[in-house]
């Protein structure tokens, strides 16, 4: 591991190998945790966002809705029914 220098605006640049390692693309954020001993952690920051953000993310365009008893039949039959 090698050193990184601090700017006059105390700003660091992680290499890409780093972010890489992190799993960090650019635009995403980090998370700095400062350590008793004056180290400090980094990680990826967990990805923003609500429950609601997955609401419709398997409705298909034209296709009706399910009531809950329908898709309560399609789960009672099971992996069997979709041959």
């Amino acid at each position: 591991m090698g050193a990184l220098t601090v700017t006059a605006k105390g700003q660091i640049t992680l290499r890409r190998d780093l972010l890489r390692h992190l799993g960090v693309q650019p635009g995403e954020k980090v998370v700095i945790d400062k350590l008793p001993d004056g180290r400090v952690e980094m990680k990826a920051a967990p990805p923003a966002g609500d429950i609601s953000d997955v609401f419709n993310l398997l409705k298909r365009k034209g296709a009706p809705s399910l009531s809950i008893d329908e898709i309560g039949e399609i789960a009672a039959q099971g992996w069997a029914g979709r041959r």
